[in-house]
């Protein structure tokens, strides 16, 4: 078994690996948006033929407390997992929390997260137990309705800096992220159009 970096090059399998095993699928621009934007924090698995049996897809997000009032603590840089997947005969092994281990990891050294957030289906304990008793994560919030066939989730949190750190960062911090929240964006929409390009 073999657990590297994902790159671009591996999107078509990691797109089966999905389709295999969850009810949420996303287009292929957006897997190439990722990889293309954040590079160092998408992991996955493979089995001696090259066949990808488990992934790890994460991005970043970058929030600021007078933007998003809404956010209880005045965090910056955000890790978020957006997808995470095991084939069914290689469960069991270990290989979802390692793969989970490696992406924050990467996230914590390239990116000087604050916390990692995910959604876990409410219906879905293997992935809760996973969650929240091998991973450290708690829930933040339920939400309703989140996925597409309605179901609710839960949006979980692991915070890796304590709260009294974020609060001494002050406005001048604050002000200092907004304008690399701007130069971020206008970053991005370039890789944009980069992935637009890809068919």
């Amino acid at each position: 078994m073999n657990i590297r970096r994902a790159e671009p090059k591996d999107l078509t399998k990691i797109q089966q690996c999905n389709l295999h095993n969850l009810p949420e699928n996303y287009h292929m621009k957006s897997w190439a948006y990722s990889f293309i934007t954040w590079p160092e924090i998408s992991y996955l698995a493979e089995d001696s033929s090259g066949r990808v049996v488990g992934y790890v897809l994460s991005s970043m997000w970058v929030k600021v407390a007078h933007i998003e009032p809404d956010e209880e603590y005045p965090w910056l840089q955000v890790g978020h997992v957006n997808s995470l997947s095991v084939l069914r005969t290689y469960r069991r092994l270990g290989l979802a929390k390692r793969l989970m281990l490696l992406s924050k990891k990467a996230m914590i050294e390239s990116y000087n997260i604050e916390y990692i957030q995910l959604h876990v289906r409410k219906s879905n304990r293997a992935a809760f137990s996973l969650y929240s008793e091998k991973l450290g994560f708690k829930i933040h919030r339920k939400e309703a309705g989140y996925y597409g066939d309605g179901e609710d989730a839960y949006s979980m949190r692991i915070v890796l800096k304590p709260r009294s750190f974020t609060h001494r960062l002050g406005r001048r911090v604050q002000a200092f992220v907004y304008a690399r929240q701007r130069a971020v964006a206008n970053w991005t929409l370039k890789c944009a159009k980069r992935v637009s390009q890809i068919k």
